[in-house]
């Protein structure tokens, strides 16, 4: 299942993206950077939750496979 960091970190990195078109359209580099930091931190967020789900569903199986 997906978790908070997850979602998080996809709303973020879409947002990203909204502000990098915005400064485009306006031609606002300052707009556009910004844009480029939040995509950014919003994949790192969403790898970070990944990662973490990944693990606690492999710890999951393994505490299965212990009790059997």
């Amino acid at each position: 299942m997906i978790n908070r960091d997850e979602v998080e970190g996809k709303v973020e990195s879409v947002k990203g993206k909204a502000k990098q078109a915005v400064g485009n359209l306006t031609d606002d580099p300052a707009l556009q950077d910004e844009g480029v930091q939040d995509e950014t931190a919003g994949k790192t967020q969403e790898a970070i939750g990944t990662a973490r789900r990944k693990v606690g569903e492999a710890v999951e199986k393994l505490g299965e496979k212990i009790k059997h």
